[in-house]
């Protein structure tokens, strides 16, 4: 597969799937973060990942996010000593009056079969009673919440986010857990071994709820526009799109390979 070059400003992105648009570009300044790898609007400095990183950009609402969980979950086991893993959240659903999820049932209903049989996922019962009967289900779907949970998350352990996004996946989307309930992250929480009460003050803290909000951004700035996304960070001004939608273990595992022969010929 040719690998396309798209130059802009002082970065050099690299498309490896031989799409030609700007889901790459990065204009200048970009939105401070806790995940270190961009450049931040507060000292103006550059503040990207010295190590080769794979950036997962994901909505813990996306079905096919969830569907991509297996090959996620097996990219990072298989290439965690090699690059560092990290991942932003992405805002699908966000409203100031979310919508109750009778606006949205209908499309899932029909589309979630096709998420099994493509990604051999299976969504949970109780998940799916809130999606074939909605008007007795009391979800107002948001994600917001989520998205706080992940940065507070990555304050104790950011080389685990790919962890937690798929267990948070597994909660909504097997165990029909409300993401909206703080009640849904106890388990979590417990599980990772968290200090429960430090967690929940931190969940509802302004300063992670900007975390998040800034994190939207940065997925808009980086023009993803679907879910799940792939990005690989070679260099501080050096990114290649390995997964864009839904993608088998082999088709991503292929693209990095490409990344790092082409890395090697240079």
């Amino acid at each position: 597969m040719k690998l396309n070059k798209i130059s802009f400003s002082n970065y050099l992105l690299m498309d490896t799937m031989g799409w030609t648009n700007h889901l790459f570009l990065i204009n200048k300044p970009l939105y401070y973060n806790q995940c270190q790898g961009f450049i931040c609007v507060l000292c103006k400095s550059k503040i990207f990942h010295v190590t080769p990183t794979i950036w997962y950009c994901y909505d813990a609402y996306c079905g096919w996010c969830y569907g991509f969980s297996p090959v996620i979950k097996k990219l990072y086991n298989t290439f965690r000593h090699r690059f560092a893993f990290d991942v932003l959240s992405g805002g699908m659903i966000l409203n100031d009056n979310p919508p109750h999820i009778i606006a949205m049932a209908g499309y899932i209903a029909g589309a979630y079969r096709n998420v099994e049989k493509l990604t051999g996922v299976k969504f949970g019962e109780d998940y799916l009673w809130h999606i074939m009967n909605p008007e007795e289900s009391d979800w107002y779907p948001d994600s917001l919440k989520p998205a706080i949970s992940l940065s507070v998350f990555k304050k104790y352990f950011p080389e685990r986010a790919v962890e937690w996004a798929a267990d948070l996946q597994y909660a909504l989307h097997d165990e029909g857990r409300d993401l909206t309930d703080d009640e849904a992250y106890r388990h979590l929480a417990e599980k990772y071994d968290l200090p429960t009460e430090n967690f929940y003050e931190l969940l509802h803290s302004e300063s992670f709820r900007e975390n998040a909000l800034y994190e939207f951004q940065l997925v808009k700035q980086l023009q993803v526009t679907g879910y799940p996304c792939v990005l690989l960070q070679v260099s501080d001004a050096k990114f290649y799109l390995i997964a864009k939608g839904y993608a088998t273990y082999e088709m991503v595992e292929e693209n990095i390979q490409k990344v790092l022969q082409s890395i090697q010929t240079a």
